[in-house]
């Protein structure tokens, strides 16, 4: 699809991005932003979101607790006061702590749940009455490669990935014919400051403006689900097919086994001492 039919399909939709203040949220939001797109980001950094806001020309930007029913409330009525009707939601807030699960406290384990689960639940309940009111509208929700690929040392983040996958599946059975589209994207190791301190396979991973390319597409084009990179994509379709020692042999020759089991705290520090003040 070309870059100019893409601009032409986003172009004036409101689009809400939550987790929007940096990393994958903040390209995806940019690059909507750039395709004509009326942006409204929310994020639980409320100083941060402010500042990305107005460096990449959102039309608004506010703090948002994506576990907290009351935040959220306010936040998509403040968004449709100020930007008009909601076309696509884009729950994309997440976090990635990440060693071994023996050494994972229940404030962290509760903390993954809450936001990577319920916030994408709870953003979709919130705006899935209006869209099937209208029929239409366009939920997204970012998964990952991960919750298809067990991956050791993200125990927990692997099984809220997967309940994202399957709580996304499950909505777009739930609701064809409706006029409302759901999609999940599933990104392989990023760029961003989630896998600082580990040493994610390069032939694995992907830039922010990847993911940030594949969700304006999306909206343009909408599906069931997208891969990014689509090697990954294809390495992941491909372990499926193989039988289960090889797949598990194969993660170990790319060092997938280790890459959250031996990290560098020292250098993951800023990442998790935000964790712990958010």
């Amino acid at each position: 699809m070309s870059t100019e039919r893409i601009s032409r399909s986003a172009a004036g939709k409101v689009v809400v991005v939550t987790g929007g203040a940096r990393g994958i949220g903040r390209a995806v939001a940019s690059a909507l932003v750039d395709a004509g797109a009326v942006v409204a980001l929310g994020d639980i950094d409320a100083s941060t979101v402010a500042s990305t806001g107005t460096e990449i020309g959102a039309a608004t930007a506010r703090h948002l607790d994506v576990t907290d029913p009351t935040s959220f409330t306010s936040f998509l009525a403040e968004v449709e006061k100020t930007c008009g009707p909601i076309d696509v939601l884009i729950n994309n807030a997440g976090i990635m702590p990440v060693g071994r699960f023996t050494e994972e406290t229940d404030e962290i384990t509760r903390r993954i749940l809450d936001i990577n689960v319920y916030g994408v639940i709870l953003g979709t309940k919130l705006v899935l009455p209006t869209f099937l009111a209208r029929g239409r509208g366009h939920i997204v929700n970012m998964a990952s490669m991960a919750g298809e690929n067990p991956t050791p040392g993200m125990a927990t983040y692997c099984a809220s990935k997967q309940a994202v996958l399957s709580f996304t599946e499950t909505m777009r059975l739930e609701h064809r014919g409706a006029g409302v589209r759901f999609s999940a994207v599933l990104p392989t190791f990023t760029r961003t400051e989630m896998i600082t301190g580990t040493r994610a396979p390069r032939a694995l991973l992907a830039e922010p403006a990847d993911v940030a390319a594949a969700v304006t597409a999306l909206i343009a084009r909408p599906r069931r689900r997208v891969s990014v990179t689509r090697t990954a994509g294809v390495l992941a379709a491909f372990n499926k097919l193989t039988p289960r020692p090889i797949g598990e042999f194969m993660a170990r020759r790319l060092g997938v086994h280790r890459t959250f089991i031996d990290v560098d705290r020292d250098a993951r520090r800023a990442y998790d001492d935000r964790l712990a003040a958010d």
